[in-house]
């Protein structure tokens, strides 16, 4: 499998031969599993006390004379605190079950039920980084993941660049892009800022951002480009190429794909 190499105005300058893994079978049960995993929630449960700071002793008894009682007086089991009494009748007020005044939550929130403790083997995370990769070269997918994008549109994928990234400047970076993918594809992968709709602008997340285009680069490579995310091959992880589904426009440097060769092809040796 062999792809093109692109320069700066979105040229051929030659061909080079894709790593064997991208002609592997995508696992997409794999990838969801992994994302599935990797979500996190933030614990939350009421005080293990609340609803129980309070003098009610236990349930009131229906005992014949008995000190405290209830006997007689056609009142519930409920545990109950007393708020005045004069001999040995008492004022009585329910307390600590769910049905009364200032009582516990009948069924809180529990904490352990919010904790992921699902697990992940070693070659399922594997497996389900190159199907990620993978993905980012099959065009079906990529126009799936992007509605707007026709498949006719998108150029031969994966996309790879052979020009120095750091050399330029975010102007000259952004119409080099605009000419390697075209102006149709750029408007809708470029990153887009809006605000939010809801009660969410309120909670501290007013604007809602795209995540836009990837760009995966080789060790030592290096740009300080804001406009689109960007990854090195050493911290490249799943949730970077497929969150929200598999199939981001991703770009790779020349140096990125020999890396990612030699990552997971030396591995196999």
């Amino acid at each position: 499998m062999k792809t093109n190499v692109l320069d700066a105005e979105g040229k051929k300058t030659r061909e080079i031969e894709l790593p064997g893994f991208f002609s592997e079978r995508i696992r997409e049960d794999i990838v969801a599993k992994i994302l599935e995993a990797s979500k996190t929630m933030q614990p939350y449960a009421p005080s293990l006390v609340a609803g129980k700071q309070h003098s009610a002793s236990g349930i009131v008894r229906h005992a014949r004379r008995k000190w405290r009682t209830a006997y007689g007086k056609g009142i519930s089991r409920v545990p109950r605190k007393i708020m005045s009494n004069r001999g040995t009748q008492f004022n009585w007020v329910g307390a600590e079950i769910a049905s009364t005044r200032g009582g516990r939550r009948a069924h809180p929130p529990k904490t352990v039920s919010m904790i992921n403790t699902k697990k992940i083997n070693k070659k399922e995370m594997k497996i389900a980084l190159i199907s990620a990769i993978n993905a980012t070269a099959d065009k079906k997918i990529v126009s799936r993941k992007y509605p707007k994008i026709d498949e006719k549109n998108i150029k031969d994928l994966p996309i790879v660049i052979g020009f120095s990234v750091a050399s330029l400047k975010t102007k000259d970076f952004i119409s080099s892009i605009k000419k390697i993918l075209g102006e149709g594809v750029f408007s809708v992968v470029s990153v887009k800022k809006k605000i939010r709709s809801g009660k969410g602008k309120l909670r501290g997340r007013k604007y809602k951002n795209s995540a836009g285009m990837l760009l995966v680069l080789g060790k030592g490579e290096k740009t300080k480009i804001k406009n689109f995310d960007v990854k090195n091959t050493q911290n490249l992880s799943i949730s970077d190429l497929a969150e929200g589904g598999l199939g981001r426009l991703t770009i790779y440097t020349e140096n990125a794909i020999r890396e990612l060769q030699n990552k997971f092809e030396g591995e196999r040796k």
